[in-house]
């Protein structure tokens, strides 16, 4: 049996490789660790899963090393999702994002500095808005690090956190940084689930500037199958690498909401665009070349399958996302003072 702690287990990313580890590893035993703030959501897991013994889950924050110095003793792996993530809330109060992303992983980090010789693989979540916009096409895992929000700069200081342990204390880290997942049971903060979650109520799709912002997107099921090869690859030289996980296509808003629109056949004049984000990043494209090389992995899922699959699971799960309609938005204020719903 693997005893595998997932921290941040209950939000978007975190909670479909738990439901993927539980589906294909019936005899590992997941532990869960999840503050629960606004994207953690314990919904998220069915109550068979909630009813396994093999599913642990406990309430808590990353930032407390009591309860973490407690859990990661008991873990063979653990991959590290505990973040605040939203960029535009970021903008909006950002105090919590430094504490979180970057203090919360150096309380996980220093527990495993004192467990290292148990621990097999850390795992350690970043993302590809550690790069801010793209100076090179596709961005490559040496790409200058350039973070263009607070959010950014939050993910990209525990980024280097976990490279500089393994570098100081060898502890058994591997970094991915995906680039823009989308799939179910995503908050509708994210630019798809809101898009798709707007058209269902026959209400605007904002855009943020004029759209022409792009993304290289990642089904959230093809994320969870690079974890899964991770997870299991006896390759000893992944320890201290960072790996992108991409598909190497760039798809502009725009699109992405005339796509929604037309698949769901509502009308395009639905898209309203509003004043451009702060901080907003204009290109972000992958190179797939080192996942491939070093893990055999490539994402499966084109966007246009990806996307049929999320607006079906949206539009059958009414009840899961209702209640989050109001937190579509959160209020941006600009250097001049004025206050946009981002």
């Amino acid at each position: 049996m693997k005893n595998i702690l997932v921290t941040g287990g209950a939000g978007f990313i975190g909670s479909n490789l738990v439901k993927y580890l539980f589906r294909n590893y019936t005899d590992y035993k997941i532990i869960v660790l999840d503050a629960l703030t606004y994207a953690g959501n314990l919904d998220n897991f069915n109550l068979l899963m909630k009813g396994n013994s093999h599913f642990n889950f406990w309430y808590g924050d990353v930032r407390n090393p009591e309860i973490v110095n407690s859990l990661v003793p008991e873990a063979d792996y653990i991959i590290h999702f505990a973040a605040e993530t939203h960029v535009a809330r970021s903008i909006f109060d950002n105090k919590i994002f430094f504490e979180t992303d970057v203090l919360g992983t150096q309380t996980i980090c220093n527990a495993i500095v004192r467990t290292k010789n148990r621990l097999k693989k850390f795992i350690h979540i970043s993302t590809s808005e550690v790069y801010g916009t793209a100076i090179e096409e596709p961005m490559t895992e040496n790409h200058p690090l350039m973070p263009c929000s607070p959010y950014a700069s939050a993910k990209a200081g525990a980024d280097r956190l976990v490279y500089s342990y393994w570098k100081t204390y060898g502890i058994p880290a591997i970094i991915v940084r995906p680039f823009n997942n989308y799939g179910p049971y995503q908050h509708l903060e994210k630019v798809i689930p809101r898009f798709i979650t707007s058209a269902l109520l026959d209400e605007p799709l904002t855009v943020h500037g004029d759209g022409s912002a792009s993304r290289d997107w990642l089904y959230v099921q093809d994320h969870c199958k690079a974890l899964d090869i991770i997870l299991h690859s006896d390759n000893e030289n992944l320890f201290g690498k960072v790996i992108n996980l991409g598909t190497g296509i760039a798809i502009d808003i725009t699109t992405i909401a005339q796509k929604v629109l037309l698949k769901m056949g509502k009308p395009l004049d639905l898209i309203t665009y509003i004043h451009d984000r702060p901080g907003q990043v204009t290109k972000h494209i992958a190179s797939t070349r080192l996942a491939k090389e070093l893990l055999g992995w490539e994402a499966e899922t084109d966007f246009d399958k990806g996307l049929d699959l999320t607006i079906d699971w949206y539009a059958n799960n009414p009840k899961w996302w209702e209640p989050l309609r109001w937190m579509r938005q959160v209020p941006i204020k600009l250097k001049n003072g004025t206050i946009y719903l981002h």
